[in-house]
Parts: C-alpha cells; sequence; structure tokens
C-alpha cells in the first residue's frame, strides 16, 4: 500500500506551488503510475487547470515517500 494517498499528493504539489508563488488552478488532473507487479500507485503525476493552456503547474510525486521528484511551472 502507498503511504500517501492521492488527496495527500494534491496537497503536497499544493504547498509547493504556493511556496513558489506559484497558481494552482483548478481542474486538479492526477494520473497514478503502478509497478510492474502490483497495481499499488507508485508516482502520483498531477497537472493543474487541466486541460487548459496557461498557469499549468506539473509535479511527479513518489506515492511511497512523498517526495517531489520533478515539478514546473508554466504561468502563460
Amino acid at each position: 500500500m502507498a503511504l500517501i494517498d492521492k488527496e495527500a499528493a494534491i496537497e503536497i504539489a499544493r504547498k509547493r506551488a504556493e511556496d513558489n508563488e506559484w497558481g494552482f488552478g483548478e481542474p486538479v488532473h492526477v494520473v497514478e503510475h503502478h509497478g510492474w507487479f502490483n497495481r499499488k500507485p507508485t508516482i502520483f503525476e498531477i497537472t493543474t487547470n487541466y486541460p487548459n493552456f496557461g498557469t499549468v503547474a506539473r509535479f511527479k510525486i513518489d506515492a511511497n515517500t512523498g517526495e517531489i521528484l520533478e515539478e514546473g511551472y508554466v504561468p502563460w
């Protein structure tokens, strides 16, 4: 079982966006990447303001540790 769930991953991303003074627009899209041998999520990929263009923040978060693996922001 993953140590964090989808909602916790969104809150981690929201906090980092706030710390970076990035927008965090709705709707938020989450893709759960799973391991080869089980259906437990290993990475949460989060995209804000989905599927629109501009003010998009993207994050990849490790589902086991809550660590942010990648992050980026497109303000326009």
